[in-house]
């Protein structure tokens, strides 16, 4: 391992951070106030970014559960049904109890900690117990280690993911619109 990476647990660059649901019995805590995520949100999202789901909740609904506000740039990682969907909050949001996020910590790169947590999602898995369905539990979240980059590599690796990540959604955006023009032209 070259010199200057270090091997830290998830709890030493980011703070680990559950979601929430308020009752869905009090209509009252659902609303347009807040965004908030939930693992459906996530099925077939195919950004790194998010900024909200098919639901939001009030502030009514915040304080009555222990959904909490996470930051833009906060690391959204599906812990339960299913562990490993990922995605970076685009603006400030909440999430469910299908989540452990990371409010990343200055000094690491949040984009570099998605990457990171992308790559490893089948390790997270093997991490995940329970028999009705599988959850990855907070605390074990924050004691997994990783090998960590300084800042200006962190910076270089997510900027090249990134770009390709980027071309991609590109790609899948241009199929889909010659896909509509050719059902179009077969009508």
């Amino acid at each position: 391992m070259p010199g200057e990476w270090r091997e830290l647990m998830v709890q030493d660059f980011a703070e680990v951070v559950g979601g929430g649901t308020p009752s869905t019995k009090d209509g009252a805590n659902f609303g347009s106030e807040i965004s908030w995520i939930t693992p459906r949100d996530l099925a077939g999202h195919s950004g790194r970014y998010v900024d909200r789901g098919e639901r939001s909740i009030t502030k009514k609904g915040l304080e009555s559960s222990a959904a909490r506000i996470l930051p833009p740039k906060a690391v959204l990682l599906t812990t339960r049904a299913p562990v490993g969907y990922l995605a970076i909050a685009d603006r400030e949001l909440a999430t469910n109890q299908g989540f452990h996020s990371l409010v990343v910590r200055d000094g690491f790169l949040p984009e570099f900690v998605y990457y990171l947590l992308l790559n490893d999602v089948e390790r997270l898995k093997s991490y995940a117990v329970g028999s009705t369905f599988q959850e990855l539990s907070g605390s074990t979240l924050r004691k997994m280690k990783y090998v960590i980059h300084p800042l200006p590599e962190q910076r270089a690796i997510a900027g090249i993911l990134g770009t390709l990540d980027d071309k991609i959604e590109l790609n899948r955006r241009m199929n889909e619109t010659l896909e509509v023009m050719a059902r179009a032209l077969f009508k």
